[in-house]
């Protein structure tokens, strides 16, 4: 029995940030009704075509769940989501700002006949304020949050590497939705979460807003270095490699001197004995580390760092983390099915032994339109006439 058996959520979603929740409540049980706009589907099944055909986002994001194809404008369409909401626990939204207000879905338009209903709107800047209409990709939550200002090098900032804003949307609207069930259990009544992109983020930045406090300077844009801490980020090796390390407090510093730069002089010269000197000092120490490190194989450093007890790391890329030795280890990869085959996919973060994570197949557009529909009392005949009618 996983945790959220017995529990069917109803996904009105694209992109990342709600598919992404809605897979998540997934995994621990919860039956997730993927409502899909007929041919063309949620927008993120185009991105790419990188997984034997298939998007890399929305295999990442979309699995477990059901796919059922429907065009909300459609005059069928109010009967059809009344029916599913009337089997609903939970309804979850990242529509574009005011799409679910029209179609009639809003939490005050649907509490009273579904008391129950759990409502989760998904949105870049919330429902009301100056910027509630403003569409809102990852990238521009980014900006907004001033994530861009303090990430990059000095000269340029730069972007995460994955949809960051919006995984911290799906976090947080997961989070918000189980705190929900829980209370309804208690309660016997459904409720209202809102969810805002930029509230997320800014949460995630609340150091470099406390560091810039009253005025204070912001963090500087240090590439993959620390802003203020140092030695702490990636020094490249004699054999191409780079690696990342991190010297936290005048203890480590001087464990590095002395056992991986074998230049114990360093840790007693006074012009780097506390972290600020050495932060200030970090253009006359990058040349020291990396005329040492220029001897050593990546493997070597790693080796002297670990003795040491000086935290450190590979650079790795996306090939190496495929093979990470950690994850084999572990054992934290499966498989899971697509409509292209069978592919990898890394089991849900954390261990529990109390159930196994749901991992089951990626759907096809549609897949299960017509079961779903079935379910809901229509018979074939007019499942037919929907589908002519290019209802769904």
């Amino acid at each position: 029995m996983r945790p959220l058996d017995g529990i069917t959520v109803i996904a009105l979603e694209h992109a990342i940030a709600a598919p992404f929740c809605s897979r998540q409540l997934a995994d621990f049980g919860a039956r997730v009704i993927k409502v899909e706009r007929p041919q063309s589907g949620d927008f993120a099944r185009a991105y790419d075509e990188r997984v034997r055909g298939l998007a890399s986002h929305f295999v990442w994001a979309n699995r477990s769940k059901e796919s059922l194809t429907l065009d909300l404008k459609h005059a069928a369409a109010p009967e059809i989501l009344a029916r599913l909401l009337a089997t609903a626990d939970v309804l979850v939204q990242n529509l574009a700002p005011g799409a679910a207000a029209r179609l009639g879905l809003a939490y005050e338009a649907l509490r009273e006949q579904h008391p129950r209903l759990i409502v989760c709107d998904i949105s870049g800047y919330g429902s009301d304020g100056p910027y509630r209409d403003k569409k809102a990709y990852d990238l521009l939550i980014q900006s907004e949050s001033g994530f861009l200002s303090v990430t990059g090098s000095p000269d340029a900032p730069a972007k995460a590497g994955c949809s960051i804003a919006d995984i911290s949307a799906s976090m947080y609207a997961y989070s918000h939705i189980l705190a929900a069930l829980l209370q309804r259990s208690q309660s016997g009544r459904g409720c209202h979460i809102e969810i805002s992109m930029l509230e997320s983020m800014v949460e995630w930045m609340s150091y470099p807003l406390y560091y810039a406090f009253a005025g204070g300077t912001p963090p500087a844009r240090a590439g993959a270095a620390h802003a203020t801490i140092y030695p702490y980020g990636p020094f490249p090796t004699g054999d191409g490699r780079t690696v990342l390390l991190g010297v936290q407090n005048d203890r480590e510093w001087q464990a590095f001197c002395s056992q991986v730069l074998e230049r114990p002089e360093l840790a007693s010269d006074p012009r780097y004995t506390s972290n600020a000197l050495r932060s200030a000092a970090r253009a006359e120490l990058q040349p020291l580390i990396v005329e040492q490190f220029a001897r050593l194989s990546g493997e070597e450093v790693i080796t002297r760092l670990d003795a040491a007890q000086i935290a450190n790391a590979h650079m790795n890329d996306m090939h190496d983390v495929w093979q990470h030795p950690q994850l084999a280890a572990r054992q934290r990869w499966t498989e899971v099915a697509t409509p292209a085959g069978p592919i990898p996919a890394l089991l849900p973060p954390g261990r529990l032994d109390a159930f196994t994570a749901r991992m089951d197949a990626v759907p096809a557009l549609g897949q299960h339109t017509e079961a779903i529909l079935g379910e809901l009392g229509w018979d074939a005949a007019a499942i037919a006439r929907l589908r002519q009618a290019q209802a769904i």
